[in-house]
């Protein structure tokens, strides 16, 4: 059951950020194995001032349009499914939607099944 969060600056099209939401489930579903279907996401728009982040930390030249993708699931992937992950993020935005390959930054989250509730106050 992976939950993402996809945070952006504010003013991109519903078509963009719908595209967007799209790579992510792709990602989800297709490299980290989820099941087709498990769809839950957040997508939230930003005012420039409410996106922090360093333009070249690590070296890596960041600009204004930079997405956060934050993918919070149960543990079980490994290094290579997580690698893969990364790069298709990367690749499938900057495809699709010309986004900059330094401008694509994610975390994957894991959690235990007992950090889960899908509804009605029930543990999964």
């Amino acid at each position: 059951m992976p939950f993402a969060r996809i945070d952006l600056a504010q003013g991109k099209t519903t078509e963009y950020r719908a595209t967007v939401a799209d790579i992510v489930y792709g990602g989800i579903v297709g490299v980290l194995k989820a099941p087709d279907g498990d769809r839950f996401m957040v997508v939230g728009e930003h005012s420039p001032e409410n996106l922090v982040f360093d333009p070249n930390f690590l070296n890596i030249k960041r600009s204004p349009d930079l997405i956060f993708i934050q993918v919070t699931s149960t543990v079980g992937n490994t290094k290579e499914q997580k690698q893969a992950f990364f790069r298709q993020m990367a690749d499938e935005l900057n495809r699709r939607l010309g986004v900059r390959r330094e401008d694509v930054f994610v975390s994957l989250v894991f959690v235990d099944r007992d950090d889960w509730s899908f509804g009605n106050g029930e543990p999964w």
